[in-house]
């Protein structure tokens, strides 16, 4: 300020004309000030020169000069924290950096001296615009003088034509009118003098001099006992706060608010009392209520535009309506006779406190009205909370029926001219519920509490006003149900408590520390609790109050803090044992209402609504993991099934209605209700596949297909997923798709058709949607029956001219093709079945040797193009295996300079050397090792009790920790020999019985292997080969220890009359565990034999080794039929459960992306990491295993899913996540790295965990 020069001055006036002559015409094309105020605010999302202005210049110079060294200082510590291990994206980089330099002292000076600048410039420029106009004035009345003498026609316009009148006001004038508003002047006077007033310019009218000595008496006037009188002043006001800009409507609004408060303090006045209530038919109530509609009217828009004028304009509003709400009448009389307040007036015209609501949303005006609530009107806040107690107590004493007359008012829209007290004060209520409600959201806010009232002993805390809230839902009336139309609102008390507490729900910081308490959710479920006890649940608890309940509790429910509330209560960790938690009354409750076990409300039209509502709350329980296992006891998957049954058979007995019966409208509205009714508990059903063990249960209630149709029909619709749901369906059709049924109920719903035929349209089709030529998406030739008609055949097997020619986007379409071949064969099984059926390798190597130029009668060159690329990508991909140091995928990419592409292609075996890498770790002999001595030295013990094991694992985990390495080779095959030798001979670590097995090499000799399993033996022996670790004839023994592990598994083997293929047969996979293992075992196949052997009485195997309880007669029925894998159900369920727990970013993440964690988890145990670790960590994984326990299968994912967090969440904002998951290898990861922090995952879950993989078999009765 110190440095604004007049020169400075002249700048920017010229700046400011530049940019308002170039906006000129948009202004002026503006239907009102308001919108002219928009195009001004959007000026740079409009205006493609809006950065070429020279204020837009200064304006950017003057916050660099000021605030940009501050700026950067924010960026280089951000950047600093960045470098000590702190990850942050740039948005959050930006958001923090904003953060705090808007909350910067010199922002603050910098906005103050800035607004001081302008003020000066534009005041400079109206005053010089007023004498400018003078002038001009002046100017064309001499014009007129000198033309009206020279000559005059009739057609001439007068110079005191109305426009004239109008254009500018002078001081003259308005002095003129101040004499003839005068009390003394006659009426017509009077009148004129005000009509005058009101067709001038609003703003030349506030410019006077003379504008403080109208706005008084303009102010007295409004007592006026003319109604005409008082009315055109108001007339006046409300042009005034139509048409002018702040720092003018605020000197109107306050001294409007001031006279309001000295006519409230007035004892000459006849205000109504609450005994006499509000006759608004009285000419003078109607007057008070017009000028607090105005005042409330101007409440409500002032927010929009007080934040682009200076602070001090908003603070005066803002403190002259508290002051004006917080007058308060002697209370020394009789309630009944006292005289009503301010705040009913506006309570009457704004019931919801909307004005409230709009001045707490923006954080400029809700500092002002805190800090000035707690300075200097809290009494506001004390008597709204003592309404809201007052209401209360009045439910508590009085009769239902009296009740119900006080609360008349929850139907305030009926037209009515007459309130009573009782309505009014229901009406206070109503809006001091709200202005809490709203006042809550607020850290500030909630800091004004406890509140003390004079009625009571106690402070009022927050968790009393939330009780207080909760309880109203459930002990004050129901209000008569509306018919009318008009009846857009419910005002009823239940309806109202309940939006507040739906709202402060949504505010994850309030919520926490307002209703996550076990007070709150007490008072919740109280009402459940006497039901429950077959008591009454509270004197007014309707099926309505009930529902409101539920939509809270699912709510609360759908948010983390929320749910674990409810499941575990506050104390979780407390051994105390208490009353049932939330979580366990709420699934009682709901599986009574679902049984129809409860009496109380049976043959309510209700019932069903009050059954869906508490069911949703469950839902949004046991779509979790941790939430379904408290559940899982409650069967609740067993009554919605049940329930929906006897729905759809409702729906298939509802007559057909006869056209002219009147019956129709009730039949079809029963249909209606009896229809979303059965649709409510598919939905039910439908989110049990949220989680792995919770398809499962769906899968066992046998209406998966049904639910699925009913997934697809909403998906095709476009519907929402599910009211609390933020995300689609990715993750569910994830998880259904990860199991044979699931994926036949989606090929049958017609999903995956659908899904298909919108990928061929964006592939092929593109966004034209005039084209009237579309190509087929069914194959072409009719010679290629033995291709299935879908995707494969149309975008990755183009071995005809008739396919290529069909495609309108060959290229493009087969990189897709390609690309999506390359993911779908990182599953093993996957690639097998399609070598197998298809000879992708063939297809994809002449596919490279038709893509060549003969340069020489000898020598033929590939074409580098990107089919070209992307196909030697694949290549390498699908014939080599190995972990991320064990082979070297080519890039997809061309590189700068003369040799774009240096990476040799092939159209033939074997693969050239390049991609086998020479970082292959080599087993060698370290039985030497003292460490790896004393664990081998303890087998020889004869005392092999547990206390054997126990230190025996010890060992283990000590060599894991400190040289991992020696724990291969022949050293790694004798560990493993004797210590599940030992283990199978104990008792107390056996699970499964012995079986007798006495077939030889000779007897299963003829027996024969898949074409899948065939092709994983070349597999194996290849990567056995590169490791150096099988030798020639390698590929005879796995085949013989295969054919022997088919039969001895099929000895244990139930029999089943399952519709699924997999179920109907051997295991159709490739056992990939006993791949590992035979290389382990050097390729000895008496040495792997025996081990599976002895290996499959152990727990564990059951989850290493995924053919062990393939239709296996341990698992009981209802599981077999399902064909979900326990390490599916069980291991992949505890994955997302811990993920969740332990790296809750991750497990977002998945949920963003509609990916679920148990696919790639199932991926990974099913092939045993191959592809994704080195040899030497699937060692150590399976070590881990077989030493630790099968619970370690859960630890090693969460540390891997640590391991790549960054990795996931880069990924996750790609939109690529599952594509970098599949493909990519796990670059980085050994499994001894963290084996501390399994060991702590241990300590916290290993009793859960092995508890269930416990329960996974059949239980002898």
């Amino acid at each position: 300020m110190a440095h604004f020069s007049g020169e400075d001055e002249a700048m920017l006036q010229a700046m400011l004309r530049q940019l308002f002559q170039s906006v000129k015409e948009k202004i002026t094309g503006a239907p009102s000030l308001e919108c002219a105020e928009e195009i001004l605010l959007h000026l740079e999302e409009t205006d493609e020169n809006f950065h070429n202005y020279e204020f837009v210049k200064y304006l950017r110079q003057y916050i660099c000069n000021t605030l940009g060294s501050m700026i950067e200082e924010e960026m280089e510590k951000w950047t600093a924290d960045q470098n000590q291990g702190e990850e942050f994206g740039y948005d959050t980089v930006v958001q923090h950096v904003t953060k705090r330099t808007q909350e910067s002292k010199e922002y603050k000076e910098m906005i103050h001296s800035l607004k001081n600048i302008m003020m000066i410039v534009v005041e400079s420029m109206i005053n010089k615009f007023e004498e400018d106009e003078i002038r001009s004035q002046e100017r064309q009345k001499k014009t007129q003088k000198e033309k009206s003498s020279s000559y005059c026609t009739d057609n001439c316009s007068d110079s005191d034509s109305s426009f004239n009148q109008s254009y500018k006001f002078c001081q003259g004038k308005l002095q003129l009118i101040l004499d003839q508003l005068d009390p003394g002047q006659p009426k017509e006077v009077r009148y004129e003098a005000l009509q005058t007033l009101c067709s001038a310019p609003p703003s030349d009218v506030l410019n006077c001099e003379n504008w403080t000595t109208l706005c008084e008496k303009l102010t007295v006037y409004l007592s006026d006992p003319d109604p005409v009188f008082s009315d055109r002043i108001l007339k006046f006001y409300a042009q005034t706060f139509t048409l002018s800009p702040l720092h003018m409507t605020k000197e109107i609004y306050t001294s409007l608010a001031k006279y309001l408060e000295l006519y409230f303090l007035s004892r000459e006045n006849n205000i109504p009392t609450l005994s006499t209530g509000i006759d608004i038919s009285n000419p003078n109530v109607t007057h008070l209520l017009k000028k607090i509609r105005l005042l409330n009217e101007y409440q409500k828009e002032a927010p929009s535009f007080w934040i682009r004028h200076p602070e001090k304009y908003m603070e005066e509003i803002v403190e002259s309506t508290l002051s004006l709400l917080s007058v308060k009448h002697d209370q020394s009389h009789l309630v009944s006779q006292k005289i009503l307040d301010p705040i009913y007036f506006l309570a009457l015209v704004d019931t919801k406190a909307v004005w409230f609501k709009k001045w707490m949303h923006a954080y400029y005006s809700r500092t002002t009205v805190l800090r000035l609530l707690e300075k200097k009107y809290k009494s506001l806040i004390t008597t709204a909370v003592q309404q809201c107690v007052q209401y209360f107590e009045l439910c508590e004493t009085m009769k239902g029926d009296e009740v119900l007359e006080h609360s008349k008012s929850c139907g305030i829209k009926q037209k009515t001219f007459y309130y009573s007290g009782q309505e009014l004060q229901y009406i206070y209520f109503i809006h001091s519920l709200s202005l809490l409600g709203r006042l809550l959201i607020y850290t500030q806010g909630r800091k004004l509490f406890p509140i003390k009232l004079k009625t009571r002993k106690d402070s009022v805390s927050l968790t009393d006003l939330l009780v207080l809230f909760t309880q109203l839902i459930y002990r004050s009336p129901a209000c008569p149900k509306m018919t009318s139309p008009g009846h857009l609102e419910d005002y009823s008390p239940a309806s109202m408590a309940t939006e507040v507490l739906c709202i402060l729900c949504d505010q994850k910081e309030c919520a926490i520390e307002c209703l996550y308490n076990n007070t709150v959710i007490e008072a919740l479920l109280q009402p459940i609790h006497n039901l429950m006890k077959g008591t009454k649940a509270a004197p007014n608890c309707s099926e309505t109050a009930l529902i409101h309940i539920a939509h809270i509790l699912a709510r609360i429910a759908s948010v983390e803090e929320g749910l674990t509330l409810l499941l575990y209560g506050e104390n979780m960790n407390s051994s105390e044992e208490k009353s049932p938690t939330g979580a366990h009354l709420i699934a009682q409750f709901s599986k009574k209402l679902l049984d129809e076990d409860i009496s109380i409300f049976s043959g309510s039209e209700m019932f069903p609504v009050v059954k869906g509502a508490f069911t949703s709350v469950c839902r949004q329980i046991y779509g979790t993991c941790e939430g379904l296992q408290v559940l899982i006891p409650y069967s609740l998957h067993e009554s919605i099934a049940k329930a929906w049954k006897k729905t759809s058979l409702l729906s298939e007995r509802i007559p057909t209605p006869v056209e002219g019966s009147d019956s129709i409208s009730l039949v079809s509205q029963e249909s209606q209700n009896i229809m979303a009714w059965e649709e409510n508990l598919l939905d039910d059903l439908l989110n049990f596949a949220a989680t792995p063990k919770g398809l499962l249960l769906l899968q066992r209630t046998g209406a998966i297909n049904e639910c699925v149709t009913f997934m697809f029909n909403r998906y095709a619709k476009k519907l929402q997923i599910s009211r609390h749901k933020k995300f689609g369906y990715g993750v569910l059709v994830t998880q259904v798709a990860s199991t044979a049924a699931g994926a036949i109920a989606l090929q049958n719903s017609g999903f995956i058709n659908a899904l298909i035929t919108e990928l061929w349209a964006n592939l092929e089709c593109g966004r034209d949607d005039v084209r009237v030529t579309h190509p087929r998406s069914t194959p072409v030739d009719p010679i290629d029956q033995s291709c299935q008609k879908d995707i494969i055949d149309r975008l990755i097997i183009l071995n005809s001219e008739a396919k290529i020619r069909s495609l309108f986007n060959y290229e493009q379409s087969h990189i897709f093709g390609l690309r999506l071949l390359s993911v779908v064969c990182c599953d093993l099984d996957t690639l097998l079945l399609l070598e197998a059926q298809y000879q992708v390798s063939e297809m994809l190597l002449n596919a490279q040797e038709e893509n060549t130029l003969e340069t020489s009668e000898s020598h033929r060159e590939f074409i580098i193009d990107s089919l070209s690329v992307e196909r030697n990508h694949v290549l390498v991909r699908i014939n080599l295996i190995g972990g991320p140091m064990e082979r070297i995928l080519p890039p997809r990419l061309l590189e700068k300079g003369d040799e774009p592409y240096p990476w040799p292609m092939f159209s033939s075996y074997p693969l050239p050397n390049c991609y086998l890498s020479d970082c292959v770790t080599r087993s060698t002999d370290l039985k030497q090792d003292n460490d790896l001595g004393k664990l081998l030295l303890r087998f020889k013990m004869s005392d092999k009790q547990t206390a054997w094991i126990e230190n025996c694992r010890r060992q283990f985990c000590k060599i894991m920790k400190a040289k991992p390495d020696i724990i291969s080779g022949s050293a790694l095959v004798e560990l493993l020999e004797k210590f599940v030798l030992h283990l199978s001979e104990s008792p107390s670590e056996c699970y499964f019985p012995s079986v007798e097995y006495t077939a030889t090499d000779a007897n299963v000799k003829n027996e024969n292997l898949s074409s899948v399993q065939q092709l994983g033996i070349k597999m194996t022996v290849r990567y056995g080969k590169f490791l150096s670790l099988l030798k020639d004839g390698a590929e005879n023994d796995l085949t013989m220890v295969l054919k022997h592990c088919e039969r001895f598994l099929k000895q244990q083997q139930a029999s089943t009359k399952s519709p699924l293929l997999c179920l109907q047969r051997n295991y159709t996979s490739h056992d990939w565990f006993v791949s590992s293992l035979f290389i382990i075992m050097l390729g000895d196949k008496d040495k792997t034999f025996r081990f599976l052997q002895q290996f499959s009485r152990l727990l564990t195997s059951a989850f290493l080794w995924l053919p062990r309880l393939h239709i296996s007669r341990y698992l009981p029925a209802d599981t077999i039929e399902s064909g979900i894998h326990p390490v599916y159900f069980c291991s992949t369920h505890y994955i997302e459960m811990l993920l969740k727990a332990e790296v809750p970013l991750v497990f977002s993440a998945f949920h963003m992306s509609g990916f679920a964690p148990s696919q790639i988890c199932m991926q990974w145990i099913t092939q045993c990491f191959w592809n994704y670790l080195d040899w030497i960590e699937i060692c150590h994984y399976i070590a881990t295993c077989v030493f630790l326990g099968p619970d370690y299968q859960v630890y090693i994912c969460i540390a891997i899913f640590k391991h790549l967090q960054q990795d996931i969440l880069q990924h996750t904002q790609t939109q690529d996540l599952q594509v970098f998951l599949k493909e990519e290898a796990l670059h980085g990861f050994r499994v001894s790295d963290y084996f501390e922090y399994m060991e702590i995952l241990e300590q916290n879950y290993r009793p859960v965990l092995l508890r269930d993989m416990r329960n996974i078999r059949v239980q002898s009765t």
